[in-house]
Formats: C-alpha cells, structure tokens, sequence
C-alpha cells in the first residue's frame, strides 16, 4: 500500500511539474505576444521606441565602495523589464524625518547590468531588417558620459585607440551590419540582389568630420535620389581630384587644402551630406574596415567624469538599394546609427579651456534636440530642426519618415544619479512622442 501510495504521488508530482512547465511556457509565449503586439501598436502610433540600459558598475567605483542607485522592480514572470526605480537623494518630510526619494519610470525594454552586447542586438534585429526591406531606420544611443553609449553602438574601446568593432563584445553597429549582409544573401534566393554605400561623420563643435577620410577604399557616388530623376541634383558626385562634392556647389577657391565644407541637403526625402566619403560595400569585412577607421579618427578627449569621453556625435549611415529582376521592383532603405555625445554639467567635469568649449557645444546641441522632440510632442507647426547641425542631419528621421529607436544609457552609481534622472525623465519624453509612420520606399518599374 505504501509503495502504491508513493507511485501515485510520483506521478502526480510528474504531471504537476509538466502542467507547471506548460503554464511557463505559456507565460512566455504571452510576454513574446504582448511585446510584438506593444511594438505593432507603437510603429502605428509612430512612437519612438525606447530601451533603457544600464552600465555595471566600473570596478573603481566598486573599490571605492560606491552603491547602486537604481533597481529593477517591475520583472515580470517571463523574465521581462520595463521598470527602472532610480534612488534619488535623502530629504527631509513634512514631520522632519529623513526619507530617500524614489523615481521609477517604464520604457519599452530595460536591460539589466549584466546583459551583453550580444543580448541587446536580439531586440533591435527586427527594426535593423527594415532597413532591409526599404524602410528608414534610426537608432540613437542617449545619456550622460560615462553611461555606456559608445560601449553599446560600438563596443569596448582597444588599447590602440578606437573602439572594438570585431570582438565578441561588438556593438550595434557592427552586429546591424553582419545582419544586413546575412539577411541580403538569404534574399538572393527570392530573387532579390543589393548594392550598399556606407558613409560615417561626426558633428564637433557644430562642424560636420568626415570620419572615413584618409581611407583607402574608393569614392563612389551616391546615385540619384530613389524613386526620383530629379532628387539627383542634391546627390553626391566624385570631382576629377577623385574627392566628393555636391552636385552643383561652388569648387574651393585657389585650391586650398583647407578642411571641406560639409553642407547638409534634404530634398525628396533624401538626405545628402556633400564632401563626405561615400563607399561601395560588398560584405562585412569591407564594412569593418570602415568602422574601424572611424573609431580611430572620432574625436575622443579626458574629463573628470570620463578618461575616454566621445566629444562628438557619430552617425553612420547605410544606405541600401534592392532589385528584384523577376518582380522589376526597387527599394531604398537606410540605416542610421547614431552615437550622441554624453552630456555633462561643467562643475562635475571638471572641464576648461578647449574641453569647455567642446562640452557647451554639446549640451547645446543635445537642448536643442530636446526642443524638436518637445515641439514634437506637442505637435507644433514650426519644429526647430535648424538649430543644431543634428537635428538638422537627423530631419528626415525625427520628421517621421523613419522607424526610430532610442537607447537611454545610465550610470547606476550614487555620483551620477542628478545626470541619470535627467536623461530618464528626457528618455520619457521621448517614448511618448508620436512622430509619424515610417513609410516604405519602393517602386516598381513594371509595365501596366
């Protein structure tokens, strides 16, 4: 009778575990629904989609026994977060007893500390594949210095300048590229063939750097507009010297060897910055050899918040053009990854003279990006794109043709938290504006 008694309760422990099991995986299989319904509902709506990251903490701040002030408090069965519960500083109530002050904000996605590179890109592959398929795609990494942003869309920096675009630590911008590159050969198969350009700038001081000058690939020209034979005369066209200047615009007087001009020009939805490389790619070894390149010539400097501090914002762009012989259609699709330059309070920093300089025109130019997403999100009729080099190259796709997403990187130690709650409460503001519909660019050349 025992041994009955213990068999029966076996296999009611063994049919309990796997009911458990298939409430789990239904659980999980709900969180997967919610999440592309949530992001089906926001890329109709046209909102900015939001992911919060948050940096572990620097082993100096360990040793110097600094304690994080951001937790985690809405995870949910499967493993999901939105919530990031930020401790602010202690105050003092209305009966004169301490109490800290608390700030939780909800985004769309928030990853833990110990979440990889690798881990992040998961969430971000399906709006890279949109690129892909005509789309224009823009994804930004926000937040102060110190926080991560290069980290993320880059990788860890290496010992000979730059940053790591090859390593297994590699960020955004090199995995986006693998993946357009794998994606692009698997469509070979519907009958699909691409021809990619790939051109990097950075924004310093209000100067637009060409970051791939001083490459030894090759210059090409950037081809009429899509879908448009007079979008042509705002494109890129290769002088005899071999260097690139816009169609149309004036020549250097006397030959001087001065730094270019940069000018940026939007015409017909397409955006072109003259005097800039511009490169046929053919795989990611090509594509890796740029951003490496780039890395080593971004303007780079050391404050007291940061001994490796990016002093610029960096946006790298690839564009993609598809043909289909069978179907006779077209796409254009771009890609836009943007690594904004930290903001930081010159009191922390600790910055004079040429750093001084450099930290005024980048909090300058990240309050003005502030002032498009508010007139933005109040749906104004004048939106101040022009204020700032940035948010002037960035038109196109803060205007609403693109499908954008923002990464806010924060800083969880005590030193940052003012800095942090500034770019969480900026962050918010953010995921609630409604920009438009991204729209797909393609055409087909099929007679009626």
């Amino acid at each position: 009778i025992l041994r009955e008694s213990i068999a029966r309760l076996e296999r009611s422990g063994a049919e309990k575990e796997a009911e458990t099991a298939g409430f789990q995986g239904q659980v999980k299989n709900s969180e997967a629904t919610r999440r592309r319904l949530h992001n089906l509902v926001l890329e109709l709506k046209g909102n900015i989609r939001v992911f919060c990251r948050v940096r572990p903490q620097l082993p100096a701040e360990v040793g110097a026994g600094q304690a994080s002030v951001v937790s985690f408090p809405d995870s949910t069965a499967g493993g999901e977060d939105r919530g990031v519960l930020l401790q602010g500083s202690a105050a003092k109530t209305a009966t004169g007893a301490d109490a800290v002050v608390t700030h939780h904000f909800q985004f769309d996605k928030v990853f833990r500390p110990e979440v990889g590179n690798a881990q992040v890109f998961e969430e971000i592959s399906q709006l890279v594949q949109s690129a892909l398929d005509g789309y224009k795609v823009c994804i930004f990494a926000y937040g102060a210095t110190g926080s991560g942003k290069t980290f993320t869309m880059e990788g860890p920096p290496r010992w000979d300048r730059g940053s790591d675009v090859s390593g297994e630590d590699r960020g955004m911008i090199p995995r986006a590229v693998a993946q357009v590159f794998e994606a692009a050969q698997k469509q070979q198969a519907q009958g699909w063939s691409y021809a990619m350009t790939a051109q990097f700038v950075e924004i310093y001081n209000e100067a637009l750097r060409d970051l791939l000058a001083g490459s030894a690939e090759a210059t090409v020209s950037s081809g009429p507009a899509f879908g448009s034979s007079a979008a042509a005369r705002g494109g890129l066209a290769i002088n005899r010297s071999g260097s690139v200047a816009a169609s149309g615009s004036q020549p250097s007087v006397g030959g001087s060897s001065a730094a270019p001009k940069h000018e940026i020009r939007h015409e017909e939805g397409v955006t072109t910055v003259s005097g800039v490389k511009v490169v046929a790619v053919r795989d990611e070894a090509a594509v890796s050899r740029l951003l490496a390149t780039a890395s080593k010539n971004r303007t780079f400097g050391e404050t007291q918040c940061n001994d490796h501090s990016s002093r610029s914002h960096s946006v790298f762009t690839l564009t993609i053009t598809g043909t289909n012989a069978s179907t006779q259609q077209t796409t254009r699709g771009v890609l836009n990854l943007v690594d904004l330059a930290g903001s930081e309070r010159l009191a922390l920093s600790g910055a004079t003279g040429e750093r001084k300089i450099e930290t005024q025109h980048i909090n300058k130019s990240l309050s003005c990006l502030g002032d498009v997403i508010s007139a933005l999100a109040s749906k104004q009729a004048h939106v101040p794109f022009r204020n700032s080099k940035l948010t002037y190259l960035l038109q196109t796709c803060l205007g609403g043709e693109a499908k954008l997403l923002m990464f806010v990187n924060v800083s969880p130690v005590a030193a940052c938290t003012e800095q942090s709650l500034c770019s969480l409460r900026f962050a918010t503001k953010v995921n609630s504006c409604e920009v438009g519909t991204a729209r797909r660019a393609i055409a087909s050349s099929a007679k009626e």
